[in-house]
């Protein structure tokens, strides 16, 4: 098996969960963890050494992933990422067996067709082991690696926490944002937000 690595260190049920890991700060470095996706394949950060990595926190059932699916913006901001080759984008489904949003690789695999979504990959993590070791609360709740492996984002997609899909209109994207810092050769300069949206859909 190959070994994924990653960083160390109101509406009914939408309220954010609690972790069993702190949260990681930013800047920090990778320990190994295995991960797989829709397609049973078994990924590897290293694999990706050289590229950035993108982590969105995702439960199709949610109001808020809803909101940022139905008015395309995820998939504009998947597909924007990714256009030059050079960084990877992971979905990851951390929602336990029975719990909002759990899919099978089959049903995330159709989900992504009828959405027009454009990750590199669905993670599977029914388990929660991936979404707990990145102290991942909400969906969307979202991370950037860089090219050498470090945090350099983690929070939420955009500034307007509301559910409402006209508030995307207007809002600024920080994964857009700190994507366009990296560009441009700079440190990230809005690095950590508080993530918003309903809580991750993990088992006991």
């Amino acid at each position: 098996m190959r070994k994924f690595l990653i960083t160390t260190g109101l509406i009914a049920g939408l309220a954010v969960a609690g972790s069993a890991h702190a949260k990681i700060a930013t800047g920090s470095t990778v320990s190994d963890m295995t991960v797989t996706d829709s397609n049973g394949k078994t990924h590897n950060l290293s694999d990706f050494a050289g590229k950035r990595v993108v982590l969105e926190w995702t439960n199709e059932g949610c109001p808020y992933v809803k909101k940022h699916y139905g008015t395309n913006n995820m998939q504009d901001t998947q597909k924007m990422a990714t256009a030059d080759g050079d960084t990877v984008w992971l979905s990851v489904i951390s929602s336990a067996p029975g719990q909002q949003g759990y899919k099978t690789g089959e049903e995330a695999n159709a989900h992504v067709a009828e959405t027009g979504a454009a990750p590199t990959a669905v993670i599977l993590d029914p388990s929660g082991d991936a979404g707990r070791k990145f102290s991942a609360k909400t969906t969307p709740h979202m991370f950037i690696i860089d090219e050498a492996q470090t945090l350099v984002y983690q929070g939420a997609i955009d500034d307007n926490r509301s559910a409402s899909p006209s508030t995307v209109a207007g809002a600024k994207n920080y994964v857009k944002a700190a994507l366009a810092d990296m560009d441009a050769g700079q440190a990230v300069a809005k690095s950590d937000t508080a993530p918003y949206g309903c809580s991750v859909k993990y088992g006991s």
